[in-house]
C-alpha cells in the first residue's frame, strides 16, 4: 500500500489564513446580530441561568425554532468565556473549520489531489455565504458540519460497505437532528437512495438503512435529551417544532420569507461568490464524469429542487447543498475558466463594496419607515477613511491577480477571495453592525445604567435582552417602566397609551429607542 502523503505546507498555511478571514475575523468585537444571533444567544443565557437543558425559552416564552445541540455547546462556551459575542460565535467558528478541513481532507485523500483539495476548501472558507453562517451565533455552521459528514461518508461506504465506515453516517446524522431536526435524516436518505439506484446497488442500501446497529447509534445520540424533553412537557417540542416550524415552513412563507421557484436560481451565484465563474464548469463535468460526481450532483440538485418549491425560502438553505458544489469546483480545477472570467466576480465585488458609501448615501427611504432610515443614516456616516484604504487594497489586489500570468488561475482566484474577505469583515460589516446593532447594545447597557423595569413594545431585537442581562417581557409599558421600542413602532405605542401619556425619551439612535412612562411620582432622567 502506497504510504499517505502529507498536506503540503502552503497549503495548510493558506487554510489557517482562510479560516481565520472566513470564519474566525471579528468574533469578539462585533455586537449580535437580530433577529437570529440574538434569539439564539438569549436563549442560551436564560438556558444556563434556569438551569433547564431540555427545552430553551426566549424572554421568558417557549421557544421551539430548533432542537437542543446548538444551545448546549453555546451554553459550554459561556460557562468557560462569560457572556459575550465570543463565547456566542465560538462554536460556529469551530464548526464551520471543522467542516472546511473534512472537505480538505476528503478531497486530498480519498481523490488523492491536493490542489483540487485547496480549492475545494478554499471556496468554502471564502464564499460568501459560509463565511456569513461561519462567523454567526446561530446553528447552521453545525448542522452543515453534520450533513457534510454524513453524506461524504455515504459515498465512502458506497466504495467499501462496511460497519466502520457505515455508523458514523448515523452518528452524524443524530448529531444533525439534534441541530436542526429531520432534514439531516431526510437528505441523506432521500439522495443515497437516488444515488444506490443509480448504481444499480439497492440491496446495498436497504442493508445500510435497515441496520439495527446503525439506529442504535442514531437513537443514542437522540435519546437522552428527546426522551426526557417528551417526559417534561408531554411532546410540546415536537408538535410545535415538526409541525410548525419543518411542516409549516415548507408549506407557508414564515415571516415573509418567501422567493418564488425561482429564488434559488438567483440567488446560488450570489452565495458562493467569489467563484461563480466557477458554477458552469462545475455542473457540467458532473454530468459527464465519474460516479463520485454523479453523487454530488444528485446532492447538489436534491437540495436546490427541494427547496426550490418550499414556501419559505432563505439564502442560506441552499448551503445544504453547497459542499458537493465546492468539491466539484475542486474536481475540475484543472478546466477553470480564462483568468479575466475567473477573477470578474472578486472584481465586481470588490467594486461594488468600494461604492458602498455612495450607494448608501443615496437611498431613499419614505419617511413612514423610520427604522430603516435610522439604521442607513448611521451607516452613511460609519464610513471611515480606513474603509476606503481597504476597498482600494481589495480592487488593487484582485486586479495584480488577474494581470500576475505566472499564477495559476485557480491560486490567483483564492488570493483574490481573500482580499474581498479582508473587505468584507474589517469594512462592509463593522460599517452595518454599528448602523443596526450598535444602537440596540447601547440602549440595554442604558436600560441596565437606569435600572428600572423594562419591556419592549411590538419589537423584536432580542440581543437587547442579551446586553441587559435580562429578560424582556413584550407589552406595553405600564408606569414607572422603561420601554425599548423601534422608531417605527412609535406611533402605535402612543396610539395605545393615548394622547394624555407621556412618554418620555431616555435614549435614542439609529432605528431605536428607549422611552420611559413615568409613574406620577418620578422625575426622569436626563436622556442620552
Amino acid at each position: 500500500m502506497a504510504e499517505r502523503q502529507a498536506a503540503p505546507a502552503g497549503h495548510l498555511l493558506f487554510l489557517l489564513a482562510a479560516a481565520l478571514l472566513g470564519f474566525w475575523s471579528q468574533i469578539w468585537s462585533l455586537p449580535l446580530f437580530d433577529l437570529d444571533e440574538g434569539a439564539f444567544s438569549q436563549a442560551t443565557v436564560e438556558m444556563v441561568q434556569s438551569g433547564n437543558y431540555l427545552s430553551t425559552t426566549l424572554n421568558g416564552e417557549p421557544r421551539y425554532d430548533k432542537p437542543i445541540l446548538t444551545y448546549w455547546l453555546q451554553a459550554a462556551s459561556v460557562k468557560a468565556f462569560g457572556v459575550r459575542e465570543f463565547a456566542f460565535r465560538l462554536p460556529s467558528a469551530l464548526c464551520a473549520t471543522l467542516w472546511m478541513l473534512l472537505v480538505y481532507r476528503f478531497a486530498a485523500v480519498g481523490l488523492r489531489d491536493y490542489r483540487a483539495a485547496l480549492l475545494a476548501a478554499g471556496s468554502l472558507a471564502l464564499s460568501l455565504m459560509p463565511a456569513i453562517v461561519g462567523h454567526a451565533a446561530i446553528a447552521d455552521a453545525l448542522l452543515n458540519l453534520c450533513l457534510a459528514a454524513a453524506m461524504l461518508g455515504i459515498y465512502r461506504y458506497h466504495e467499501r460497505p462496511d460497519l466502520a465506515r457505515l455508523l458514523p453516517v448515523y452518528l452524524w446524522m443524530g448529531l444533525g437532528f439534534l441541530t436542526k431536526g429531520p432534514i439531516a435524516v431526510a437528505l441523506p436518505l432521500a439522495v443515497s437512495l437516488l444515488f444506490f439506484l443509480w448504481q444499480r446497488q439497492p440491496r446495498r442500501w436497504l442493508a445500510a438503512v435497515f441496520n439495527p446497529l446503525g439506529w442504535l447509534v442514531f437513537a443514542g445520540a437522540v435519546l437522552p435529551w428527546a426522551y426526557p424533553l417528551y417526559r417534561q412537557d408531554h411532546g410540546a417540542f415536537f408538535r410545535h417544532f415538526l409541525l410548525e416550524h419543518n411542516v409549516g415552513r415548507y408549506g407557508t412563507a414564515l415571516q415573509g420569507h418567501h422567493g418564488g421557484p425561482w429564488y434559488y436560481l438567483v440567488m446560488l451565484p450570489l452565495v458562493v461568490l467569489p467563484f461563480t465563474a466557477l458554477l458552469p464548469g462545475a455542473l457540467a463535468r458532473a454530468r459527464r464524469a465519474d460516479a463520485l460526481d454523479g453523487y454530488l450532483l444528485m446532492w447538489f440538485l436534491a437540495v436546490f429542487l427541494a427547496f426550490s418549491f418550499s414556501a419559505t425560502q432563505l439564502p442560506h438553505y441552499l448551503l445544504y447543498g453547497c459542499t458537493p458544489l465546492f468539491i466539484l469546483f475542486g474536481r475540475n480545477w484543472q478546466r477553470c475558466p480564462a483568468r479575466g472570467w475567473a477573477l470578474a466576480p472578486a472584481l465586481l465585488l470588490a467594486l461594488a463594496l468600494g461604492a458602498l458609501p455612495w450607494i448608501v448615501a443615496r437611498v431613499h427611504v419614505p419617511d413612514a419607515r423610520p427604522f430603516e432610515a435610522g439604521i442607513l443614516t448611521l451607516a452613511a456616516n460609519s464610513f471611515t477613511r480606513a474603509y476606503y484604504v481597504l476597498a482600494a487594497f481589495a480592487v488593487a489586489a484582485v486586479l495584480a491577480l488577474m494581470l500576475r500570468r505566472s499564477l495559476p488561475t485557480p491560486q490567483a482566484l483564492l488570493g483574490a477571495a481573500l482580499a474581498v474577505q479582508l473587505l468584507v469583515w474589517f469594512g462592509v460589516v463593522p460599517v452595518f453592525a454599528a448602523a443596526q446593532q450598535e444602537p440596540v447594545r447601547a440602549a440595554a447597557l442604558r436600560a441596565r445604567e437606569l435600572n428600572l423595569p423594562v419591556v419592549s413594545y411590538r419589537t423584536y431585537l432580542p440581543s437587547f435582552s442579551v446586553y441587559r442581562g435580562a429578560v424582556t417581557p413584550n407589552r406595553t409599558p405600564a408606569p414607572g417602566e422603561l420601554v425599548f421600542v423601534q422608531l417605527d413602532r412609535l406611533a402605535d405605542l402612543q396610539q395605545e397609551l393615548g394622547s394624555t401619556v407621556l412618554l418620555v425619551p431616555e435614549f435614542q439612535k439609529g432605528g431605536v429607542a428607549l422611552l420611559l412612562r413615568p409613574a406620577p411620582d418620578q422625575a426622569p432622567s436626563a436622556p442620552e
